[in-house]
């Protein structure tokens, strides 16, 4: 069960004003973000499983009921409702590890009122950390350039249990290879890696010892830390010792750098280790490696195999969420349903009106082109022009000539219905591949990560015309 007591209280505070007032309207909700994270050109779209999973058993259990009761709050037939709550709404979405742009709506969400108003917090927090943290594991990734894999050691720097657990699925769905985190192996199947503290060196008479020792208990798997004492003197020449002696026995070692110059140190090592004949052994470094860090040394051609990241991988580093919002979209009335809009004073904070599709058209070569926002009742025909307009200048749009496109899809496709999952679960491994195929059809200007090319995200005609003629209503010019 995924207790329902994972709101905000002010929900269940207008949750029973509408259950008194006996209004309680069918309504759609959007989810979308207003600004990529880090600077970035692009987010990569995560946990939306996991909100479709937990909303199935989304609940009120007796202790619920019970801590309710106590706050003295809330009326003994709306708890008497809330006893036996269930999740009955239909959620359309993109699918996990899609990548996505603001101002989109990731997330539709149609119910009653009341029921759309219950999750809200619940689906934000999921989505908001998720999205977050497999961008950034995407980022980094992508800043290695293919040289060497990014390994998530982030349990202990994470923000809380929880935290850690959602931050090892979405690193992985972003492209990382293992976890240090035993629990989120076992949970989400992510392959699990460790190696040595230095505590285990320092509980050793000596460097020698301490290596010799692992590499006789993890032969498979001999990693040495060789930054205890003196990285380019005793831990260096402990690490090719022994090396020497697996390399014998027809295996061989990794070495470990937590700590220095990981500019110069690599490239002193890696030359110490083929001068004693292990060109086979490889060099991990860690140190609160973000992405700028790792192009950098990537660029400059340093020689390392893979990067242990903690810090700035879970915890997002210089960002500590993703602006992820949940806006009403439209509501019934007399039996159909009308567009609603919140307008602000600020026009990109204006939120798109009615219920909502996206279409991404693509080349020839699978190339991700450009997005379309469009009201849910329109047609989009390949093989035609089509023009798109700017979310926030009225006046600025572009023709997607039908010569400039090979095809375009709808993004939001049908996950739960009626409270009940009808989209098929797939693997994290699954998930991790499809977010890797499908970042595959960005181009490289987009995914750059200083001043990335901005990937167009448009209004349909038919939209751009309602959200003006709402905003001209609501301002009493018509």
């Amino acid at each position: 069960m995924t207790s329902a007591l994972i709101t905000d209280f002010y929900e269940l505070t207008m949750m029973q004003g509408y259950f008194l007032k006996h209004h309680n309207p069918d309504v759609v909700f959007d989810v979308f973000y207003r600004n990529n994270p880090f600077s970035g050109g692009y987010t990569l779209f995560t946990g939306i499983e996991e909100v479709i999973s937990r909303l199935e058993e989304f609940r009120f259990s007796t202790e619920d009921i019970e801590y309710l009761r106590s706050l003295k709050t809330f009326d003994e037939d709306f708890l008497s409702y809330l006893a036996g709550y269930r999740f009955s709404g239909t959620v359309y979405a993109f699918d996990e590890g899609t990548p996505a742009f603001p101002g989109e709506p990731l997330v539709r969400i149609e119910s009653s009122l009341m029921d759309c108003q219950l999750v809200e917090a619940f689906v934000l927090n999921t989505l908001n950390f998720q999205t977050l943290i497999a961008t950034k594991a995407s980022r980094m990734v992508n800043a290695t350039r293919g040289h060497g894999a990014i390994m998530e050691f982030g349990l202990r720097r994470a923000q809380g249990e929880n935290g850690a657990h959602a931050a090892s699925r979405a690193s992985f769905i972003g492209g990382t290879k293992v976890t240090s985190n035993t629990y989120a192996g076992m949970k989400y199947g992510i392959p699990v890696s460790g190696t040595m503290a230095h505590s285990w060196i320092m509980s050793f008479d000596s460097e020698e010892e301490a290596f010799r020792e692992f590499a006789s208990v993890y032969p498979d798997n001999a990693v040495l830390l060789i930054d205890t004492y003196d990285t380019l003197g005793s831990g260096i020449e402990a690490a090719i010792k022994i090396g020497l002696e697996q390399k014998a026995k027809g295996l061989k070692i990794g070495v470990r750098i937590d700590s220095g110059d990981l500019n110069y140190l690599p490239r002193v090592i890696r030359d110490r280790l083929d001068k004693a004949g292990l060109e086979d052994a490889t060099i991990c470094v860690s140190n609160d490696l973000t992405e700028e860090i790792i192009q950098t040394l990537v660029s400059d051609g340093v020689p390392i195999d893979s990067w242990g990241i903690g810090t700035h991988l879970v915890t997002g580093g210089n960002q500590s969420s993703l602006n992820g919002v949940y806006k009403l979209a439209a509501k019934k009335e007399n039996g159909v349903f009308e567009p609603a809009l919140k307008v602000s004073n600020s026009f990109e904070k204006t939120t798109n009106p009615g219920i909502k599709q996206v279409y991404r058209f693509f080349d020839e070569n699978d190339n991700a082109l450009a997005d379309l926002i469009t009201l849910d009742e329109e047609t989009v025909q390949d093989g035609i022009n089509h023009t798109f307009f700017h979310p926030f200048s009225m006046g600025d749009f572009f023709v997607m000539k039908k010569d400039a496109y090979k095809y375009s899809r709808p993004l939001l496709t049908k996950k739960m219905e009626g409270g009940k999952r009808v989209s098929p679960e797939r693997s994290l491994q699954e998930i991790q591949a499809y977010a890797r195929e499908s970042l595959s059809h960005l181009h490289k200007s987009y995914k750059r990560q200083i001043n990335p090319h901005i990937y167009k995200v448009s209004l349909s005609r038919k939209l751009r015309d309602l959200k003006m003629d709402l905003i001209l209503k609501v301002r009493g010019a018509v």
